[in-house]
């Protein structure tokens, strides 16, 4: 009873909200803790994807997956080849499946209900492909209501930040009424109607009370499904400048018919000479220093392994990229790989964001690579032919194509490549987040003999070994695990290899291009990455962007000059310009006789060394310790006190002669050096020999009277030997006079033996 009296009247009204409301409470509990337990495995599961960081061994165990294969082209359905998942082209620019189902649902009860579309914070970028799909029309006129003429463009449907406000007011045609549009539609979709504008006549568009006009740059919006959002994004050459939004890398290989699943080569497998035509196989080797008869036989258009880490294909990239205009340079390149590595940059680049390919024909000589090759390319809007008069050599040639380039970002292949899937799009974005950033797709191999397409360790980076020889490096575990680097993040590299990079158009011409004094081919890939690094910018390897090349044993082509000279000299220019006082390393390796400029012309460097003084670049030692500290540079081989082992004192110059005096590391005048060029040096004098004496002068490199061969191993390895003596001559101390002598080598004479207080290399 004493119960019931509290639930009289309105206190039972309380009591019911109290017990409904104790209720709700545990049920949005409970519903809570289901979320949190979705939200724990979801980064669980993003955890565990972050930490596979593939490494070779994992992408061997999965095997190669079958790239992107068209099945219906008309239909654009393409279908991924593995166990990995199968997929069309319509979730290549997908945002993911919630993101996608939201914009599909938001669609669909657009549809149904006839009501106002309504976008939701979360939707999808999505285009519009063909006009059977065409959902919905949004006419955005210059002026309101006052312009009859208006301009239309493609775009996405995600509005910037600043839009947000038009979203709620906007009232879009229903599909019914797509049809009346049919003109419309077709001019949008008419070939040719790529980046051009496309002037529409009002009166097509019967703009009445349900479409809705906002006062801003014109502007014609289709929406539609995501179902088919890639397939006009890849049919038409259509320009997105939609800042700060993102989308997947695009996984693109379109060509224009089936693939022949069994033909020879296909997806870079081995493909194997028949015996009765192996003779023939080994004749045609010379062409181009690898198995041309093969690549002959494989389709131009083939596909390839799609070897990317696994989180490249979930990388997002910005929608406004930079257009790029891909140039390849080439001289005498067999037919078949010419042809194949443009095939693969068609084929899978994105049309809007590849410009231009650019062929730089450097003389060929070969018949196909003329009016054969004008006929094919012909076919290609895209492709362009600029042919050279004479012979310029790579590096000219690669300057020609540039200057002829239109695309915002230059990107240079070799001509035997095979680009491949999603290669383009994380090389541009590199390049859009910094102009100054140089960047290089990961470069696997083609194998010269059986033309199969091959995978290479993702961690590697190009440094080069003195003298100024290009390699690769894996870099260690300790690196990796240091920087916490999964297979997919970029590599800043010390030297690129120079065949294939990206680079922005104006910070190339910023940095004064290539060195145009560098003849042919050799020392340009060193060259513009000292002068990248040491003038603000920095070089990278993208590991989700991968290019096949093929490696030839040798170059099927001729030097204007002789190729070993060629070389040499070019890297004697840039020792000159750009290493500073480590040059002598350089030379020490076996180009003592660059040294002398009367038999070597490297030509004149003020312009180089004014180049570099006008963009303050950095110096080489900055280079060394803060980009290639690796590399064992030290400026001399030894240095400190000059002790002779039979004496047991030091060598001092003073007073303008050189005597023995009892060794004292504070005293400056017994400190010497040991140079990379053989000299003994005091300051700027050096110790040489004077017939049988031994006197000081000012150094000079290139007099074998002031080199003293030390430490170069045998039963003199604690000498001092003249070079260039007929007869091995040494340094040996005279104990009478405290003074220095020359005479012939004696293994075992301790008045002949020498050391230095510090030694940096053998």
């Amino acid at each position: 009873m004493k119960f019931r009296k509290y639930l009289r009247g309105s206190r039972r009204v309380l009591a019911f909200v109290f017990v409904a409301s104790v209720i709700w409470l545990l049920f949005d509990i409970a519903a809570l803790r289901m979320s949190f337990n979705d939200v724990s495995q979801d980064l669980k599961e993003r955890e565990f994807a972050q930490k596979q960081g593939r490494r070779k061994d994992d992408i061997e165990d999965m095997g190669f997956k079958h790239p992107l294969q068209p099945v219906n082209v008309d239909k654009g359905t393409f279908i991924k080849k593995g166990n990995r998942f199968d997929r069309k082209v319509k979730d290549v620019y997908r945002r993911g499946a919630k993101a996608r189902q939201e914009t599909n649902d938001l669609a669909r009860n657009h549809l149904n209900g006839g009501k106002a579309y309504k976008e939701d914070s979360n939707r999808s970028n999505v285009l519009i492909t063909m006009k059977s799909v065409v959902k919905e029309i949004i006419i955005i006129p210059e002026k309101n209501n006052e312009t009859k003429t208006m301009k239309a463009k493609m775009i996405g449907t995600h509005l910037d930040d600043d839009e947000e406000h038009h979203r709620n007011n906007t009232v879009v045609k229903s599909h019914k009424d797509v049809g009346k549009h049919e003109n419309l539609v077709n001019k949008l979709l008419k070939p040719g109607n790529d980046e051009s504008d496309i002037n529409i006549d009002s009166t097509e568009i019967h703009s009445s009370n349900k479409t809705h006009f906002i006062q801003k740059p014109t502007e014609l919006i289709l929406r539609g499904p995501s179902e088919e959002a890639a397939m006009l994004f890849n049919s038409t050459d259509v320009r997105m400048r939609r800042s700060g939004r993102l989308h997947k890398i695009m996984a693109l290989d379109v060509t224009d018919r089936p693939r022949d699943p069994k033909a020879i080569g296909q997806f870079g497998q081995p493909a194997k000479v028949p015996r009765d035509k192996e003779v023939e196989s080994r004749r045609r080797w010379g062409e181009g220093h690898f198995n041309v008869f093969l690549s002959d036989q494989i389709p131009v258009d083939r596909a390839i392994p799609d070897t990317r880490p696994h989180l490249c294909s979930e990388s997002l990239v910005h929608d406004d990229l930079p257009t790029t205009s891909v140039i390849f340079c080439f001289v005498d390149e067999v037919w078949s790989t010419l042809l194949r590595s443009v095939h693969s940059v068609l084929n899978r680049s994105p049309p809007h964001l590849l410009k231009e390919v650019i062929l730089v024909d450097d003389c060929s000589t070969k018949d196909y690579l003329k009016e054969q090759l004008d006929v094919y390319m012909s076919q290609f809007s895209k492709v362009r032919i600029i042919r050279l008069k004479e012979r310029q050599g790579l590096i000219r040639a690669r300057i020609a194509g540039a200057d002829a380039a239109t695309g915002e970002v230059l990107t240079f292949l070799d001509s035997h490549v095979e680009c491949n899937i999603g290669w383009l799009e994380p090389l541009l974005e590199r390049v859009r987040l910094d102009h100054r950033k140089v960047v290089c797709p990961v470069i696997e191999v083609i194998n010269d003999k059986d033309m199969s397409y091959m995978l290479v360790d993702n961690f590697q980076r190009g440094i080069f070994r003195w003298p100024l020889v290009f390699g690769w490096s894996a870099l260690t575990e300790e690196y990796i695990k240091k920087n916490q680097m999964t297979d997919s993040d970029p590599i800043r590299c010390p030297v690129m290899a120079g065949g294939l990079f990206s680079i922005d158009k104006k910070y190339f011409y910023e940095l004064g291009s290539y060195d145009p004094g560098l003849d042919v081919w050799g020392g340009e890939n060193m060259e513009i990455s000292f002068k990248i690094w040491m003038c603000g910018g920095e070089i990278e390897i993208i590991p989700c962007s991968r290019v096949g090349h093929i490696f030839r044993g040798d170059n099927p082509y001729k030097f204007p000059k002789d190729r070993v000279k060629t070389v040499e000299r070019n890297l004697a220019r840039v020792a000159e310009v750009w290493l500073d006082d480590y040059k002598e390393i350089f030379y020490s390796h076996g180009y003592h006789h660059l040294l002398d400029k009367s038999i070597t012309d490297i030509g004149n460097l003020t312009e180089q060394i004014q180049l570099r003084e006008k963009l303050k670049c950095k110096s080489f030692k900055w280079y060394l310790d803060n980009v290639y500290p690796d590399l064992n540079a030290p400026l001399v081989k030894a240095d400190g006190l000059i002790f002779n082992v039979g004496t047991r004192k030091c060598l001092i110059f003073q007073n303008g002669s050189l005597s023995f005096d009892k060794c004292d590391l504070s005293n400056k005048s017994q400190h010497f050096s040991y140079t990379w060029l053989m000299l003994l040096r005091h300051n700027t004098s050096c110790v040489a020999s004077r017939e049988m004496h031994v006197i000081m002068e000012p150094c000079d490199n290139i007099k074998p009277h002031q080199h003293w061969v030390h430490k170069s191993g045998g039963v003199l390895v604690e000498h001092l030997m003249m070079e260039g003596h007929s007869q091995p001559m040494c340094l040996e101390a005279e104990v009478n006079s405290d003074g220095i002598l020359l005479k012939g080598c004696d293994p075992i004479n301790t008045l002949q033996k020498w050391q230095f207080t510090h030694y940096y290399t053998q």
